[in-house]
């Protein structure tokens, strides 16, 4: 069976799952891994623990895809019923097996524990399946094919023995059926200042490509493009994704900013350590997350000096110089007050750039004329007089939403900053 054949389908099985009370993460796991394998996984099912149910997803599931892959519902409680509902799906009788309870009543007794009756359950399997081992817990899976051309694997929904079992069991039996013979490769550029519709715009002809695919997605003020390529190794999808990933680069100009897992605090700690030099920050509603993001970056310490933290208006005042006037008569949020922070932090701590943020995040706070969501970020740099501030409105978005989008905001002025004088 070759992979172009087959495609693949994850159905979660939980109620806590359709409630948010758990993460799906298992799902994000096995996405991920089936890329990496080249196995086209064109749908993911999450259902609740319900016998009607579960058997509609599997049918649904059968029509549409080669290989189906379970996890949750393998417990030994009542609510856990994956292996029975497959097992009445397709008309055939569960079977104990005797080496499989042998091997949970083992890890019961290596745990100082006693068995519970109920964990007999975890021992039943459908006629005709094959064991996947669990060698964490107690639940066992199955690797079973009920009819041609259809393979089944379950996993139980802890995902440290899901992984294991996925690692040391599943990988090698897909691979010993002819899957995995291609990947699924994939490079993510990142960009910022430029909308989803924009961007998408100015890439249209690109979305259109087969392979490699481009495809665009926002989230917390950016947009991404991943760039995906099939192909029997990594360095030959790089080979495809390179010369398309440098066109898109080249179109979007100044809005892109790094790939993969760069961040905004990373472009800008590699421009200011090319260039030999430092930055400080003096920060108001953000409370010191523009100061986290660049000590996030390891090695920051080269270029980052250091920040005022300059919430109450005496700091501001006491440490960073600004004036009082301009405090009482402009207010803290204000384009005044954002230069004279930056100018004032930069002085004292003898960097070369300089960035602030003062404004109303939320939820109190705001006015008619200063509502939530109001940033005034300042900028100064080397040069006499050199400072400048913005203004951004985000709306009452959330606090944290506002905050971040400040933080950000303000590398990516200093990043554009540094572009411009290169």
């Amino acid at each position: 069976m070759t992979t172009a054949s087959v495609s693949a389908e994850v159905i979660s099985v939980g109620t806590e799952l359709l409630l948010g009370e758990i993460l799906n993460t298992n799902a994000q796991f096995l996405a991920q891994e089936l890329a990496r394998l080249g196995i086209p996984h064109y749908y993911q099912t999450t259902v609740g623990d319900n016998v009607l149910r579960l058997q509609k997803a599997v049918a649904i599931a059968c029509e549409r895809s080669r290989l189906l892959i379970f996890t949750g519902g393998l417990g030994p409680t009542p609510d856990d019923l994956t292996t029975e509902t497959l097992a009445d799906f397709f008309e055939v009788p569960l079977i104990e097996r005797s080496d499989v309870l042998e091997d949970i009543a083992q890890k019961f007794a290596r745990r100082g524990r006693q068995m519970s009756p109920s964990n007999r359950k975890q021992a039943l399997i459908p006629q005709g399946a094959e064991v996947l081992p669990n060698p964490v817990g107690t639940a066992p899976g199955i690797i079973w094919q009920p009819r041609p051309g259809l393979t089944i694997l379950t996993f139980p929904g802890v995902p440290s023995e899901m992984q294991a079992m996925w690692q040391q069991t599943a990988v090698p039996f897909l691979e010993s059926q002819g899957w995995g013979q291609e990947i699924i490769y994939s490079r993510t550029l990142r960009f910022w200042g430029i909308g989803e519709s924009v961007l998408a715009e100015k890439v249209a002809a690109f979305l259109k490509l087969e392979n490699p695919t481009v495809a665009p997605y926002a989230g917390k003020g950016e947009v991404r493009l991943r760039v995906s390529a099939k192909a029997t190794s990594e360095a030959e999808a790089l080979n495809l994704i390179h010369p398309v990933a440098q066109q898109l680069r080249d179109l979007a100009g100044i809005d892109y900013y790094g790939e993969d897992e760069d961040t905004l605090a990373v472009a800008v700690g590699t421009l200011l350590k090319a260039k030999q030099q430092t930055l400080a920050v003096a920060e108001s509603c953000t409370g010191g997350g523009l100061g986290q993001l660049l000590t996030a970056v390891s090695g920051s310490s080269a270029y980052f000096w250091g920040g005022v933290i300059s919430y109450d208006n005496h700091v501001k005042i006491n440490l960073l110089g600004v004036n009082a006037d301009d405090l009482t008569q402009q207010g803290a949020v204000s384009d005044i007050v954002a230069q004279q922070m930056a100018i004032g932090v930069r002085e004292r701590l003898g960097t070369t750039w300089s960035l602030s943020i003062t404004g109303v995040a939320g939820p109190d706070g705001g006015t008619a004329t200063k509502p939530v969501g109001l940033v005034y970020i300042g900028l100064a740099g080397p040069g006499a007089g050199q400072v400048e501030s913005f203004r951004y409105e985000f709306g009452d978005r959330g606090r944290e939403m506002v905050r971040w989008l400040s933080t950000c905001n303000a590398l990516d002025r200093l990043r554009r900053r540094l572009l411009s004088r290169s």
